[in-house]
C-alpha cells in the first residue's frame, strides 16, 4: 500500500515538475503573457505541495529499520526519483527567477525574444494541475510581486533538499537501476518499428531505390564523358 501510494505521488511530482520545467522554456520568447506568469505560478505551488507530502512519506517508510531488503530497495529508487525532480524543480525555479527579472511583462519592457512559438500555456497548466481549465484570475501586477515570492520559495525548496538529506541517507550511486537505461526508449522504438514493417520493407524494395539512382547517375555521367572524348578525338584527326 505505501509503495503504490508513493509511487504516485512520485508520478503526479514527476508530471508537474516537467509542465513546469516547459512552462519556464517559454519565459521571454513571443508566447510569454500574464497568463504564463500566473500558470507559472499555480503549477510551482502544486509542485511544491506535492514535494512536501512525497518526501514526508517516503521519510517515514525509509527511518523504518523493520523494513526488509527489497522492499527498501525499491524504496530507495523511488528516494532518487523523487531528488531528481527537486534538483529539477530548483534549477527551473532559479531560471525563472533570472528571467522574469530580465523580461518584466511591465515598464520599463524589455522586446521579447521571437522564437517562432504563439499560443497559450493554459493547457499545458491545466495537466499539470489535473485541471480541465485554467482559470486567470491573477492581478496586472502578477510578475512584479511574484518575484520576491519566488525567492523565498527557492530557499525553502533548497532548504527541503538538505533537510531531507540530513534525515535520511541514500547515496545515489548506490541505487541500481531495474532495468538498462534507455529500455522505454528501445521498447517504444521496437514497437513502432513493427507496426510499420511492412511499409518499411515496400519502400526498400520499390522502383526508387536511392542507390540505384546513384549507381545509374554516375553511369550515365561517365558515358557522357567517353562520347564527348570520342567525338573530340573524331574532330582532332
Amino acid at each position: 500500500m505505501a509503495r503504490e501510494e508513493c509511487k504516485a505521488l512520485l508520478g503526479a511530482l514527476n508530471k508537474t515538475t516537467a509542465c513546469y520545467h516547459h512552462l519556464v522554456l517559454t519565459m521571454g520568447g513571443s508566447a510569454d503573457s500574464q497568463n504564463l506568469r500566473e500558470a507559472l505560478q499555480k503549477t510551482r505551488q502544486k509542485a511544491r505541495e506535492l514535494a512536501v507530502v512525497t518526501g514526508a512519506r517516503l521519510t517515514v517508510v525509509l527511518r523504518d529499520r523493520s523494513l526488509v531488503a527489497d522492499e527498501r530497495a525499491e524504496f530507495e529508487r523511488l528516494w532518487v526519483a523523487f531528488s531528481g525532480c527537486l534538483d529539477l524543480l530548483e534549477a527551473d525555479m532559479q531560471r525563472a527567477l533570472a528571467l522574469g527579472a530580465a523580461f518584466p511583462l511591465h515598464e520599463p519592457r524589455r522586446p521579447l525574444v521571437r522564437t517562432g512559438v504563439a499560443g497559450g500555456s493554459s493547457a499545458v497548466a491545466a495537466r499539470a494541475l489535473s485541471a480541465r481549465s485554467l482559470r486567470h484570475e491573477a492581478e496586472g501586477d502578477l510578475d512584479v510581486v511574484d518575484l520576491p515570492q519566488l525567492e523565498r520559495e527557492i530557499l525553502q525548496v533548497s532548504e527541503m533538499i538538505d533537510d531531507m538529506e540530513m534525515k535520511v541517507n541514500v547515496p545515489r550511486w548506490t541505487v541500481q537501476a531495474r532495468q538498462t537505461a534507455g529500455a522505454e526508449l528501445l521498447s517504444s522504438a521496437s514497437a513502432g518499428a513493427s507496426s510499420t514493417g511492412g511499409m518499411s520493407i515496400q519502400e526498400r524494395s520499390g522502383p526508387c531505390d536511392p542507390s540505384k539512382a546513384l549507381a545509374a547517375t554516375v553511369f550515365s555521367a561517365v558515358l557522357l564523358v567517353a562520347v564527348a572524348l570520342a567525338l573530340c578525338v573524331a574532330k582532332l584527326s
